[in-house]
């Protein structure tokens, strides 16, 4: 038997995205200037908001000990589990530096994503950004449809 997966997501210029969301888009390309990434050059950056309109920020840290270092957007929703877990995350952006095309998290980092949305039981926007477009989901388990539950 042939099963499909379809998934559905929005792809658009970032100045098509609203206000709000851009504000979260930029955030995570201003992150992407604290990323400690001297071995690929690849900087990434990750920005949430918080019901309460917080935006927290975080960016990629690689390790000489490969692979030791941690992606932008686990060291952001690591920080906010243990800083901010009271307050629900409605929008993700993510970004990167250089930004030739939308920077998509790695398959650890959609699970912990994926994660977070179970902690606080609602899903979270997620906005992939680069390149001056963005590809958008309305939850991370768009992003992993075959997922890790204990």
């Amino acid at each position: 038997m042939t099963n499909k997966i379809n998934i559905s997501y929005e792809h658009c210029s970032i100045e098509e995205l609203s206000p709000a969301e851009q504000e979260v888009v930029q955030a995570a390309f201003g992150a992407t200037s604290k990323a400690y990434a001297p071995y690929s050059g690849f900087k990434v950056g990750a920005a949430i908001r918080l019901r309460s309109g917080k935006i927290l920020t975080a960016a990629n840290c690689e390790s000489e000990v490969f692979p030791s270092g941690l992606c932008a957007e686990r060291s952001l929703l690591y920080s906010y589990a243990t800083n901010h877990a009271e307050d629900v995350i409605e929008l993700m952006a993510i970004a990167s530096d250089p930004s030739e095309r939308e920077c998509y998290p790695c398959g650890a980092c959609r699970q912990v994503m994926l994660d977070a949305e179970r902690r606080q039981q609602s899903p979270i926007r997620i906005i992939m950004a680069g390149g001056g477009t963005a590809s958008v989901v309305e939850s991370a388990e768009v992003l992993l449809p075959f997922t890790f539950k204990l």
